[in-house]
């Protein structure tokens, strides 16, 4: 009897941790799930802000109690925006840059960090040093004298500037991406690039036909990065193109208020109505980052399961 009133206890001191640990449980689960929709709010409501103040209408937009739900959806301001930005126009120059230095970044950067990451020689910590080293010193910093170096050689006023760095491991945060790049060869068996020599393959064939194709979370993650901040990039174009006709899609989103403001005295005497130009630069800054966007979604699963694999987080 003893022996079954024991077991009878224990049974019940089981049951009632079982039920406290999903009490705890659940709690900080709820803990968990707050603080990241507060987070996740933070981040999104500048975008949400964007998306809804691009669909209101001049009334909504000087009215101070429409804040979240226009009473109409403005499309308007889209039209307009896409009108002043010239947006095929300068899509086309945005798409130029952004691709070809994308190209250069991810040839470069990969070569590079293989150097790294595979052969010893002397001063190898050093020069790995001094090129993360470039990540952390300001653009502004070396924009000027870099201009002049680009102006003595014929570049001024062309995107060459923007894109031929780049191959060289020179561009927008180079040091970034062998850094990336290196953390996940480091990461890689040596036993495949044995495999590989043996078999008779040098030094080229072994990086061109083991290494990349084992490497595609890093290039995706350098793809997605370079890419981005390429697209999205304003100060390095003003100091280099001065030429209306070689802007980016940036540079021009910065000019479309002053287009829309030297119009507006004519748009009210033909239409009566004055388009309010803060709808339409929301408008015309998600048609910029449109793009952006939604090659990011289509990549967003790579590029987090690339994050998970070359080291960038624990």
């Amino acid at each position: 009897m003893n022996q079954i009133t024991d077991i009878n206890k224990t049974s019940k001191m089981l049951k009632t941790g079982m039920r406290k640990a999903r009490i705890g449980i659940s709690r900080s689960h709820i803990l968990t799930y707050f603080l990241l929709i507060c987070l996740s709010f933070l981040f999104l409501y500048p975008f949400l802000f964007l998306l809804i103040t691009s669909v209101k209408s001049p009334k909504d937009l000087q009215d101070i109690t429409v804040n979240w739900v226009p009473t109409t959806l403005y499309i308007k301001n889209y039209a307009v925006a896409y009108e002043y930005l010239y947006y095929f126009k300068f899509l086309k120059n945005s798409l130029v840059v952004t691709v070809l230095s994308v190209l250069g970044n991810l040839i470069s950067s990969s070569m590079i960090a293989y150097g790294f990451s595979r052969y010893h020689f002397r001063g190898r910590n050093l020069l790995f040093m001094l090129v993360i080293l470039t990540v952390i010193i300001p653009v502004q910093t070396i924009i000027i004298p870099m201009s002049i170096q680009y102006s003595n050689l014929g570049w001024a006023n062309s995107l060459l500037p923007l894109i031929v760095p780049n191959f060289f491991g020179f561009g927008l945060r180079g040091g970034l991406y062998v850094f990336i790049f290196r953390q996940f060869y480091i990461g890689l068996p040596l036993e495949l690039e044995e495999a590989a020599q043996i078999d008779g393959c040098g030094a080229a064939r072994t990086y061109l036909r083991i290494i990349l194709p084992n490497a595609k979370p890093a290039i995706t993650v350098n793809l997605i990065l370079s890419m981005v901040w390429h697209w999205n990039d304003y100060y390095e174009p003003i100091f280099y193109i001065t030429s209306s006709d070689k802007r980016l899609l940036p540079q021009v989103l910065t000019s479309i208020v002053h287009n829309i403001n030297n119009s507006a005295g004519a748009a009210e005497i033909a239409n009566q109505e004055v388009v309010f130009t803060l709808g339409v630069l929301m408008a015309g800054a998600v048609l910029v980052l449109m793009p952006i966007v939604l090659v990011f979604l289509l990549l967003q699963k790579q590029f987090m399961e690339g994050v998970e694999r070359t080291g960038l987080v624990g």
